[in-house]
């Protein structure tokens, strides 16, 4: 279905037309964008799920359609002002793992519109009507995820001012949380901060300062405790504010086991006098012990060109790469090398497979581990490890330096190899932890048939030279 874009039609179309058949409205944003369905409808516009049909691949995407309803010239103003914000903080944002990514920012017959990355999945309110009031575990393990996405944009420095379940999606493909909708950000300059602006944010989530006009970092981080009770207790925000205490009571509704330090975090999230809160997403971290840095947003790269010599195809890699799909994308890395290799009957590369291996798959490989990663996968960060370890290119394998650096890339547990579906396929997995092995090492097999070990000359790309 092409759903027609003009606010008086919204008439649903066959996906082969290109104008609106009821009204002849063009049904193709900038020639390459159709709309599919509409998703959402708020104050300054409507959502709708799309297509890239200028992409081979025909990827699904988002467009943002500006259609305020505020009424007078004042509101029409600062409504177009925040919704071209949004464009403009997306951009500034750049490439984050857990915020989507702007496409593109335009005007078509006489409307604004954004087009930016879709992200499949439930958003956390739709999960709480699923499953009812989350655990103790599930809501350390939001803050867990969330936090470095709020120290990042901090560090912007931008305040998203809108944090509420209806704006976090759990990605379907990773279960990672994604911070959406950046509508109400706000550069956090020191004159910014310093005037008194406009109130913005969600009614029950909003910290006071923000209430009226002064948001801070710290604003974020109340919005984000509300956030937590909400899910924890499947109640209302207003339902677990005492006004005449002026306090939260949500441990009055709280039906599942919390324990003290997790109890503590969500008081000092809630405080109503901003200096008596947290500061930073950092501190968070730590109050909680999560022993979690910041996860480093992806630094803007130029489009890794994917070149084959065997003229194999990397779009899918790039694809679940770009996607945090770590786990897929190390079963199509293998498949890919294997398809390279001349190899996908028996899957399994041999010592003359890694000589002979091209260096343009190669490198096409690893540039694109290494730039969906920020630096923390890929052949290379994992060569620079072995080699930090007095790994050479030498045939014969030192099994100390081996096992050393399982221990580092965490492929072993004690002093055992793990096995392939026992890795970690997180974005916070040890540096170096993917590829895993299945792709790039020839192993030489015990006689039990069940494990593999480094031995016999056994060799590994690591021991390329022009890797």
């Amino acid at each position: 279905m092409s759903q027609c874009l003009n606010p008086d039609c919204l008439y649903p179309n066959p996906n082969t037309t290109n104008f609106c058949q009821k009204c002849g409205s063009k049904l193709l944003l900038k020639e390459r964008y159709r709309a599919l369905k509409i998703l959402g409808q708020g104050g300054f516009g409507r959502t709708f799920q799309a297509v890239d049909e200028d992409k081979p691949s025909q990827p699904y995407c988002v467009i943002k359609q500006f259609l305020p309803q505020a009424q007078g010239t004042n509101n029409q103003q600062k409504a177009e002002e925040l919704f071209k914000q949004e464009a403009i903080q997306l951009e500034q944002l750049g490439k984050h793992q857990q915020i989507p990514e702007l496409f593109a920012h335009f005007i078509q017959d006489h409307r604004q519109y954004l087009v930016q990355e879709y992200i499949p999945g439930q958003n956390l309110l739709q999960e709480l009507a699923q499953t009812g009031a989350f655990s103790e575990t599930k809501i350390i393990n939001i803050l867990g995820d969330l936090l470095p996405v709020l120290a990042f944009i901090h560090q912007k420095p931008v305040i998203h001012r809108d944090i509420k379940p209806e704006n976090i999606i759990r990605r379907k493909s990773d279960n990672k949380l994604v911070l959406v909708d950046f509508g109400a950000a706000k550069a956090a300059t020191r004159t910014a901060l310093a005037v008194t602006g406009t109130v913005i944010g969600s009614a029950g989530y909003v910290a006071p300062e923000q209430a009226v006009g002064k948001p801070t970092f710290a604003s974020d981080l109340y919005s984000l405790g509300v956030t937590c009770i909400h899910l924890l207790t499947n109640i209302q925000p207003f339902d677990l504010f005492d006004v005449s205490e002026s306090d939260w009571v949500w441990r009055d509704y709280v039906k599942v086991k919390v324990n003290n330090t997790l109890s503590q975090v969500l008081d000092k999230l809630l405080q109503q006098g901003t200096k008596k809160r947290f500061q930073t997403a950092q501190e968070v971290l730590d109050a909680l012990q999560l022993n979690a840095k910041p996860i480093s947003p992806l630094t803007p790269q130029p489009n890794i060109e994917l070149k084959s010599a065997k003229g194999v195809n990397y779009d899918q890699l790039e694809q679940l790469l770009k996607a945090g799909n770590w786990k897929e994308a190390d079963k199509e890395t293998a498949e890919k090398m294997y398809e390279v290799a001349g190899r996908t009957k028996e899957e399994f590369l041999s010592e003359e497979d890694i000589d002979n291996f091209p260096c343009e798959d190669l490198r096409t490989i690893d540039q694109l581990w290494v730039k969906y990663s920020n630096g923390r996968f890929g052949f290379s960060v994992q060569k620079r490890i072995y080699q930090s370890l007095g790994g050479t290119r030498s045939s014969i394998v030192n099994v100390k330096i081996w096992e050393a650096f399982g221990d580092q890339v965490g492929w072993r547990f004690g002093d055992s190899w793990l096995c392939d579906y026992d890795l970690k396929f997180e974005e916070t997995s040890p540096e170096g932890h993917l590829p895993g092995w299945t792709g790039w090492v020839s192993w030489t097999r015990s006689g039990l048939g069940t494990t593999w070990f480094f031995g016999g000359g056994g060799k590994s790309l690591l021991s390329r030279p022009d890797l």
